[in-house]
């Protein structure tokens, strides 16, 4: 026995330090059972020299080369294209050379003037770059370097998939950098992480980089065109309400809509109303976070609401045999909408923005609904000690959220309790814990009761008179829409469409024995 122990402490010997935490500890000492001193051990830094810092940046100069050449051989065909499937920058070349001659060639595009290997050898040469990017030889080469332009979208995509990767490296060098150097909550952080990664994906462009006014005008006038040939008709995301409609012209995308309102109100019966039009109708891609209702209440309500089937009746136990072919049918055509639901209770703005890119960026949602702002909470230290604080920042990152993926969100909200007691309509101010909501809000509705002469007993009505107040709007009209909530189903329709068919019989409706 006392052999063999002296073997293996013999082999110890042998064996070299370890690299792991304890760094300095030798094997010996870990394996024989000797208590390390962890006050003297040092976690080793990795080795500085492990050969990717010092390479290129990914490119490729012969497909650059051949873009180029294209274009000289066939200007404006190749140079439209290239335009087209190009971000707007010139880094998606890698050569300083090549970046300069292709932002000469985009300036005399966009100014129409002639392009060819004359015309592009003297503009450079007047604004004395001829010299720097190799002279008329190199520009000769260039031309030569491609038989014909056929090839042109494979080299296209060659110089883009280049750019796409330098990107991604430059991207997450300037990740390590923060990680390093970043003091706040790790929360925030991995926000912008993830932002700054799905800008990678999308080919999205540096949020600071600014916008010529020439792009902005064409813009505006493109959207001046379609709203004058429109019709009158919504040229944005439709609600299914037509005096809602006309008065926002739909609902844009980067537009934050807040639908306020005091509990029982039907706000979230409205914004799943709309949820339910734009992915059933208009066939559109829907995301849903419920922070107060299941998914399984959830989906419920939107079947009875869209077969006009008695909610009530069915927690009680009665349906009627006519109930169930059109409980079916509307299960059918809402199981075949894109319209996902998220049910997670208790998300932070960051947690809800993280789940909002990733069903972006899966299923190119065109709408988010959030029910409600009140349940959302702040991860910063700041907004956790301020309740007003933290509803600011709430809002601020809802707002973000639409114009970063460029869609409508939907976000209800609560409003003071001193409108109860008050007898008033809603006005902007009663906006619950924060005026940075009426701030951050392109759209700000209020839902409240129409006064009924003579019957004040609400519960007794089937059918609800209930105002739509537009109490703010960027681009558009302030004013009312009138609706009409049918309790039973728990569904908004305008107050001009319904009749007396459409309203439900709220009284017991158990078989007779």
């Amino acid at each position: 026995m006392t052999n063999r122990i002296s073997e293996i402490e013999g082999g110890f010997e042998s064996l070299p330090p370890s690299n792991g935490v304890v760094g300095e500890i030798s094997a010996v000492s870990e394996m024989a059972g000797a208590a390390p001193d962890l006050r003297k051990a040092r976690r080793r830094k990795a080795p500085t020299n492990d050969g990717i810092s010092d390479r290129l940046p990914p490119h490729a100069m012969e497909a650059e080369q051949g873009v180029l050449g294209c274009i000289l051989l066939s200007p404006q065909d190749c140079l439209a294209t290239a335009i087209t499937n190009f971000p707007a920058t010139d880094e998606v070349f890698y050569d300083l050379r090549h970046q300069t001659i292709y932002a000469n060639m985009v300036s005399m595009y966009e100014m129409r003037q002639a392009i060819d290997i004359i015309t592009i050898q003297q503009r450079l040469k007047d604004f004395d770059m001829l010299d720097a990017i190799g002279g008329i030889p190199y520009l000769n080469a260039l031309q030569d370097a491609v038989p014909s332009a056929a090839n042109l979208s494979y080299y296209l995509e060659i110089v883009l998939e280049k750019f796409v990767l330098r990107k991604a490296v430059s991207t997450c060098t300037e990740v390590v950098q923060k990680i390093y150097s970043f003091e706040g909550d790790s929360e925030q952080l991995l926000d912008e992480m993830e932002r700054d990664i799905l800008a990678i994906r999308s080919g999205g462009r540096k949020q600071l980089t600014a916008v010529g006014m020439k792009q902005s005008v064409t813009e505006a006038m493109d959207d001046i065109e379609a709203l004058t040939s429109s019709g009158g008709k919504a040229t944005g995301l439709r609600t299914g309400y037509l005096d809602l409609d006309r008065m926002t012209g739909g609902f844009n995308g980067g537009e934050m809509i807040v639908i306020a309102a005091r509990p029982s109100l039907g706000k979230t019966s409205l914004a799943m109303n709309i949820a339910d039009f734009a992915s059933v109708e208009t066939k559109l891609p829907v995301g849903v976070f419920s922070l107060e209702m299941t998914r399984r209440a959830l989906t419920t309500r939107m079947i009875c609401s869209r077969a006009r089937v008695n909610l009530r009746n069915l927690t009680e136990g009665y349906a009627a045999d006519a109930d169930y072919p059109k409980l079916t049918s509307a299960g059918g055509k809402i199981a075949n909408s894109a319209m996902l639901i998220d049910d997670t209770p208790g998300l932070s703005i960051m947690q809800l923005r993280a789940r909002a890119r990733m069903m972006w960026q899966m299923s190119g949602i065109k709408l988010f609904v959030i029910d409600y702002l009140q349940l959302l909470s702040s991860t910063t230290k700041r907004g956790k000690e301020n309740r007003q604080q933290e509803v600011s920042e709430i809002s601020s990152g809802i707002k973000a959220l639409a114009k970063e993926l460029n869609v409508p969100v939907i976000v209800l909200s609560q409003l003071n309790r001193e409108i109860d007691r008050s007898k008033r309509k809603p006005q902007l101010s009663d906006l619950r814990e924060s005026g940075s909501i009426e701030q951050d809000a392109d759209f700000v509705g209020f839902l409240y009761n129409v006064k009924i002469d003579g019957d004040e007993d609400y519960e007794a009505i089937d059918a609800l008179p209930v105002n739509l107040k537009i109490a703010k709007q960027r681009n558009g009209p302030i004013g009312e829409v009138n609706l009409t909530f049918l309790k039973a189903y728990t569904r908004f329709e305008s107050a001009s469409k319904v009749s007396d068919a459409d309203i439900p019989q709220s009284q017991n409706t158990q078989p007779e024995l």
